[in-house]
């Protein structure tokens, strides 16, 4: 990578999406969604994009980043051809099924076929998706190297490379899985990498990988989203889901996504929710299967169920509509994932709500977050809860008070000190 020009210039509020050089079969796909106005990090990225510009770009959560690129490139590949032209690396499942739907209606009128590989099923329709034709293919690291390794596709023919979420790539151990899959890539190709923060790591790969980039950057990336509240919420150890139930019930909530730091933890607090009279309760985490998460995450979006119970996996990217809430069962262990956490609400300018509980044991994880996004987050207590003494809390004595607990089973102090 040679020098890179840095973008960081406010856009005009109204820039029309049919003023930005797209073709028309996706101006006609943009607007039958009701999109008229493209968002900063649109109305910068796709005409530097349109030039053939090589791009690492970052912007707040929310903003329409995966339009940014699936417009620009939809527009320009042309006809239909049977090898891959395009290929875009997620990290998760969730985000490249996401990016799959996205580029499906986009590209409904350009003839175009795009294609989804993943782990968790079977090679069955993928490998008949080849047989007819890719000129788009989404898709994880393990799987793709799994078909070149069988040699049932090849990406030679590859124009555009799409790197979504490079850091979290970094943090999923998946970096050198992917550099091998940019090595089967044509040399003549555009080359993209958005990641929300850039670590050694990608400064290293974004060298290697590009050619005179440009440098998109909207907002400040460590901040959250200024239409987002957020709060920490101090209690005893022994008291979270107490307190998580307290919550819920106070916020009035129409969809409330919760977060935990373990996969054990989200099963746990999804059963526990249930016994608590809570309704039907999604879990999302990696030991679930292919079925499970796609069910879980399909029930939340579309209201079969308020209430959401994940890991990080679903903190970066996945674009849920209308969550009212986030809460933080535990803090996040990396600051840059509470910006990623929280950004689930509070999306595309809408307001939202974000709550963590935080206990004594957590001290560390949130001067690290504090730090990060530059501003102590407010801390409140919650009014008509029965807490208990803590050192965290603002009571100057212990109160001798039996703990409460007909909202939680007594494994709940256990699992705590796992």
């Amino acid at each position: 990578m040679n020098d890179i020009d840095v973008l960081e210039t406010a856009v005009p509020l109204e820039v029309r999406f049919d003023s930005l050089g797209l073709s028309p079969a996706v101006i006609r796909a943009v607007e039958e969604k009701g999109y008229t106005r493209a968002t900063p990090i649109q109305a910068e990225a796709i005409p530097l994009l349109l030039e053939g510009r090589d791009m690492i770009a970052g912007s707040q959560t929310g903003t329409g980043k995966t339009a940014a690129f699936c417009l620009p490139i939809l527009s320009m590949l042309g006809e239909h051809d049977r090898n891959p032209r395009c290929l875009i690396l997620e990290p998760t499942r969730e985000l490249a099924q996401q990016v799959m739907e996205q580029l499906q209606h986009y590209g409904k009128y350009t003839g175009l076929r795009s294609a989804l590989f993943h782990g968790g099923v079977g090679y069955g329709g993928q490998r008949e998706a080849l047989k007819q034709g890719i000129d788009v293919l989404v898709a994880t690291p393990g799987r793709l190297l799994d078909h070149i390794g069988q040699r049932t596709v090849s990406l030679a023919s590859v124009q555009f490379l799409v790197l979504d979420e490079a850091d979290r790539m970094l943090d999923m151990g998946f970096l050198p899985d992917v550099r091998k899959i940019i090595q089967k890539c044509g040399t003549d190709r555009q080359s993209l990498l958005f990641s929300a923060t850039i670590p050694p790591e990608i400064e290293r790969l974004s060298k290697w990988m590009l050619k005179e980039p440009v440098e998109v950057k909207i907002g400040g990336g460590r901040q959250p989203a200024s239409t987002i509240q957020h709060a920490i919420y101090p209690v005893d150890d022994r008291q979270k889901f107490d307190l998580l139930v307290a919550i819920l019930k106070h916020i009035e909530y129409r969809s409330a996504l919760i977060f935990t730091r373990t996969k054990m933890g989200a099963d746990v607090i999804a059963r526990w929710l249930e016994n608590s009279n809570h309704g039907k309760v999604g879990v999302l985490h990696s030991d679930r299967s292919q079925r499970e998460r796609e069910n879980a995450l399909k029930d939340f979006k579309e209201g079969r169920s308020d209430i959401l119970v994940a890991t990080d996996i679903v903190a970066r990217g996945i674009d849920i509509t209308g969550v009212s809430h986030v809460i933080n069962y535990d803090i996040p262990q990396h600051p840059e994932d509470y910006v990623h956490r929280i950004g689930r609400t509070g999306r595309a300018e809408r307001e939202g709500d974000a709550v963590t509980i935080y206990t004594a044991g957590e001290k560390d994880f949130l001067s690290a977050i504090e730090r990060f996004i530059g501003q102590e987050i407010p801390k409140k207590k919650l009014e008509g809860f029965d807490y208990r003494w803590s050192p965290i809390l603002d009571d100057s004595s212990p109160k001798k008070k039996k703990r409460n607990r007909t909202a939680a089973p007594d494994v709940a102090y256990r699992w705590q000190k796992r």
